[in-house]
């Protein structure tokens, strides 16, 4: 394709997160040429999220109008004027039509060459919940500022779900002094995320904070006030948060041709191309195959917006045999309870677990080992073991068990 015909063609990005914003940055680093659009489904500027959950839910900076639409703290420093990147606020996308490369909004079709699904994740309501007065969920900026005067009335809260949303959102409702009464239909938080024996270490945090964590209780109601659970207890609430999960944001796909995995991710490929010719997908809403690891991946953090879009904007601008496949080691964080919870890899399939530290102390970490090498490191309060074990893992280290067992030990000396 000549220079001239590419500065005519279009990138359409769906989704104004990370992802997109970062495919859209990432598009022009690489030399694109041509036009690129960006839509978001929210009015405001695009944001990063993490600090909804943090600065935002707790009033530490205001949300401010801002050209182009509202800003908040969590606003993106990025000049997409700068950059030539149309943004489309406001915009929600109900179709994608490949045969004539269109999309379908209510303001209209949007017309692309090239096109990137980055519509991200959207929580799970609460069975029978989600119109109850007082429940909140917390994955957009209009939620946290909702849920603002909430905390700041030190109302009792009532957060669903031990996952790492509502252990954060417990964190900051605690920190401005609300009650907090957690409720977890597992036996154990993060009993999604985690083995029970690593998550059962993790139970007293709550306690210490001065929350109160119910195990194996269901939600059978959300009533005026309170919160009914299955045994017929009644918890008082001035509000009910929600944190049960998410789930790929790509109803709006039915019907395209874009192969969707079971649970709705967008199926692509190593190399993040979709099923559909110059349909591309990044970030918590697409699924992608794992050589290190033998499986599919679908990764709901931050790190994951951030790196794919590399991907996909080198595919674009330089092609397929140019551009490695996308197999990055994931990584997330989570601040909560005075901690600083770290994890790089991923633990599934490991056959030995190797503890560094005593849990039961402020800094421990664990390493997962398969056949010896390293898949997958958790780091509490230990921020170089992440450093180091996130290297070894993507270098395919194996590790002496022995030596990795004793936390004095550099993670990167216990390299076999």
């Amino acid at each position: 394709m000549s220079e001239d015909s590419r500065a005519q063609r279009r990138v359409v990005i769906v989704g104004a997160g990370m992802a997109g914003v970062q495919t859209a940055v990432a598009l022009r680093e690489e030399g694109w040429p041509g036009t690129i659009t960006l839509l978001g489904a929210e009015p405001h500027r695009p944001y990063d999220r993490p600090p909804l959950s943090k600065a935002v839910l707790l009033g530490a900076a205001e949300a401010h109008p801002g050209p182009g639409g509202p800003e908040s703290p969590a606003t993106f420093d990025v000049d997409f004027a700068a950059l030539g990147v149309e943004l489309l606020l406001g915009r929600h996308v109900t179709a994608l039509r490949p045969a004539e490369r269109h999309l379908v909004t209510a303001e209209g079709t949007v017309p692309y060459d090239r096109l990137v699904i980055a519509t991200g994740a959207e929580p799970v309501p609460l069975p029978g919940g989600e119109t109850a007065p007082g429940v909140h969920m917390l994955r957009t900026l209009d939620d946290a500022l909702r849920l603002r005067p909430v905390l700041a009335a030190q109302r009792e809260v009532v957060v669903v779900g031990a996952g790492w949303i509502g252990a954060e959102f417990a964190t900051a409702a605690r920190e401005a002094g609300c009650p907090v009464t957690v409720v977890e239909a597992a036996d154990r938080p993060l009993a999604g995320a985690l083995p029970a024996e690593v998550a059962e270490r993790m139970a007293g945090w709550y306690a210490e904070s001065g929350a109160r964590l119910l195990t194996g209780s269901r939600v059978a109601a959300v009533e005026p006030g309170a919160v009914l659970l299955a045994d017929g207890s009644r918890i008082r609430a001035g509000a009910v948060v929600v944190g049960i999960g998410a789930r790929p944001a790509t109803g709006w796909l039915a019907g395209s041709g874009v192969e969707l995995c079971e649970g709705g991710a967008v199926r692509a490929d190593d190399r993040l191309r979709t099923t559909v010719p110059d349909v591309y997908a990044a970030g918590d809403c697409a699924s992608f195959p794992s050589a290190r690891y033998g499986e599919r991946l679908l990764v709901h953090h931050w790190d994951n917006a951030l790196q794919g879009p590399a991907a996909v904007a080198a595919h674009i601008v330089r092609g397929g045999a140019e551009v490695p496949r996308y197999d990055p080691v994931p990584y997330f964080w989570s601040e909560q309870f005075g901690r600083f919870v770290q994890y790089a890899g991923h633990h599934a399939g490991a056959d030995r677990m190797v503890w560094r530290g005593d849990p039961g102390n402020a800094s421990w970490s664990v390493c997962w080992l398969r056949e010896g090498t390293l898949v997958a490191l958790l780091a509490v309060g230990r921020p170089r073991d992440l450093a180091q074990g996130r290297k070894l893992i993507g270098a395919g280290a194996r590790l002496d068990p022995e030596r990795a067992a004793d936390p004095s030990v550099p993670l990167k000396s216990a390299a076999a």
